[in-house]
């Protein structure tokens, strides 16, 4: 295997919408700095979006909300397991990042004065900033990275953290085109590198149709597991309200606002709020094992220039196959009512709260490692989330860098991924990566999906024991692309590993149905108001203990943590 090597001052893992971000805030922090996007697509169309999104969902906009509203807003949305500095920290700069976009060209709803136009979701407060316009985000953020003179390297995809002690001083990576191994010194690195969307199966059957970017397969979580640093809220899972089949977000946050809703068969409205939660999730599940299903987006109801422009949202932005997939089945939402079901289960803090442990200052629990956007335990923070704290850990990640020196690679590092890679390449003839990683998603659909029980997560741990010990061992590929793809599958049963010990740790429910437990099917604030932590320890073994919650800044809204999120 043939070795590639940079050596740049700030190292960027990701080039999502985060990343990007990231890049462009570090070299503005310092220009004489080198800053590196390392990317396993193209910057251009990667990340969780690749083309733009329908709507920001957690705009703070002064006059319409406040930083303090949106803070308590999601303490309750969270159960209160939170840095309330975190997200307060978010809620106070999301506004000037949502002006500088609007300035390199984003397009926003705005109403007739000019002023940005938020609507409802959450269960107080206007967060949703609609962007009807926007599908091309990405390609105005990469074009900003180019403008900076960022160096970018598409298609390597990192494996693997550089360490020193409890210092990061680089990665390795694959490159997916020529099989080369790529090594990379770096003074500080910032983790972008997205949700861990591909771990349950489809309902529609495909390994790739999955609610996230399937691209985004966990690797940042397993990164940072096998490097040592701590990650926190595995055991909160996302799992998500989506089109049936199609696996497309459905209504909260484009129809919602504009009048639609979740619906039963005869058209009726069955819940009060539709913002995504594990409460939510956890009645439409009910209703399910009632009787009470499917359930549908509702938009009949509504005059056609509403519903046309809820289509130009939704079908040319995030999902423009969406269009395509209501046409092929002969549906339109003038006349039909569209089904829906509940995504694969994930790991994202973007939608829930699982992700590397960081601080206000995208800080992880290793010197010189920085995080943000999907991967960062930062809880609920969307695209806006990703793009604000993007922007914190790039510019921290560049100060850091100013004061240090570059470290040499630990040669025993760079074998022992050498010596990995090449156990999948030398393997031609063996198991194709589809039909091991079809296996693996099996046992987490099957075993980790809720409602959990001791018995399913000892007997996942099982499974996924025999899985390293003989599935693994027989992946193979034929090619640089397919050993990729193999490395994903290493990152999903590593995740999948850390979920089910995570979920045995923590002995109560929270989280709705994210963290349903049967055998401890109450909340218990007493004893677990608290993180629940995953590290890799020094003897290779996964270690889980808790840590208290950094002090709250705000007092919790009793009125807000009683208010149900939907009604039946």
């Amino acid at each position: 295997m043939q070795n590639r090597q940079y050596s740049t001052d700030v190292l960027i893992i990701g080039g999502g919408t985060a990343g990007t971000m990231a890049a462009i805030k570090a070299k503005a922090a310092n220009p004489d700095l080198n800053v590196l996007v390392l990317d396993k697509a193209d910057i251009r169309r990667s990340g969780a979006i690749s083309m733009g999104m329908d709507g920001l969902n957690n705009a703070v906009i002064p006059g319409k909300a406040t930083p303090e509203e949106y803070t308590l807003e999601i303490t309750a949305s969270n159960d209160g397991i939170i840095d309330q500095l975190a997200v307060f920290r978010q809620a106070s700069e999301c506004h000037e990042i949502v002006k500088e976009l609007d300035s390199w060209g984003v397009d926003f709803e705005k109403d007739e004065e000019g002023n940005y136009e938020v609507y409802r979701v959450h269960r107080k407060g206007r967060y949703v900033l609609p962007m009807p316009k926007a599908s091309d985000l990405k390609l105005i953020l990469a074009k900003k990275v180019k403008q900076m003179r960022c160096k970018i390297v598409n298609r390597v995809m990192a494996t693997r953290l550089l360490t020193q002690g409890n210092r990061v001083t680089g990665a390795l990576g694959y490159d997916v085109e020529t099989g080369e191994l790529v090594i990379v010194q770096a003074k500080a690195v910032v983790m972008t590198a997205g949700a861990a969307g591909r771990m349950g199966l489809t309902d529609s059957g495909y390994l790739y149709s999955t609610y996230e970017n399937p691209t985004n397969s966990g690797e940042g979580y397993a990164m940072a597991y096998h490097a040592g640093a701590e990650l926190t809220g595995i055991e909160c899972y996302q799992i998500n309200p989506t089109m049936k089949d199609y696996n497309g977000p459905a209504c909260a946050y484009v129809a919602g606002p504009f009048g639609g809703y979740t619906a039963n068969s005869k058209g009726e409205r069955v819940t009060g709020c539709d913002y995504w939660s594990g409460e939510l999730i956890m009645n439409m599940w009910k209703m399910a094992n009632k009787g009470e299903w499917p359930l549908f987006l509702k938009l009949s109801h509504l005059d056609d220039s509403t519903i046309s422009k809820i289509e130009d949202i939704l079908h040319n932005n995030e999902r423009p196959s969406r269009d395509r997939f209501h046409a092929g089945r002969g549906k339109d939402y003038r006349t039909d009512m569209v089904e829906l079901n509940f995504s694969e289960l994930g790991l994202c803090s973007g939608h829930s709260a699982s992700g590397v442990l960081v601080n206000h200052e995208a800080e992880t629990s290793m010197e010189g490692l920085y995080a943000a956007g999907d991967m960062a335990s930062v809880p609920h923070q969307y695209l806006l989330g990703a793009l604000t704290f993007g922007k914190i850990a790039g510019t921290n990640a560049s100060h850091y860098a100013a004061r240090q020196s570059h470290i040499e690679p630990d040669p025993a590092q760079i074998e022992a991924e050498k010596e990995r890679i090449s156990r999948i390449a030398s393997n031609p003839e063996g198991v194709p990566h589809q039909q091991v990683e079809y296996k693996i998603r099996r046992i987490v659909t099957q075993y980790l999906m809720p409602p959990k029980t001791i018995t399913k997560m000892d007997m996942a741990l099982e499974k996924i024991e025999h899985f390293r010990k003989v599935d693994m061992q027989l992946l193979g590929a034929r090619d640089p692309h397919e050993i990729g793809r193999a490395l994903e599958v290493h990152s999903i049963v590593d995740c999948a590993e850390m979920m089910a010990r995570a979920s045995l740790f923590r002995k109560e429910s929270r989280w709705g149905f994210y963290h349903f437990f049967l055998d401890y099917p109450e909340r218990d604030d007493e004893n677990w108001l608290k993180r629940v932590i995953v590290r890799k320890g020094s003897d290779g073994q996964c270690e889980l203990y808790t840590k208290e919650l950094p002090p709250y800044i705000l007092e919790p809204d009793a009125a807000l943590a009683e208010e149900p999120i939907s009604s039946h």
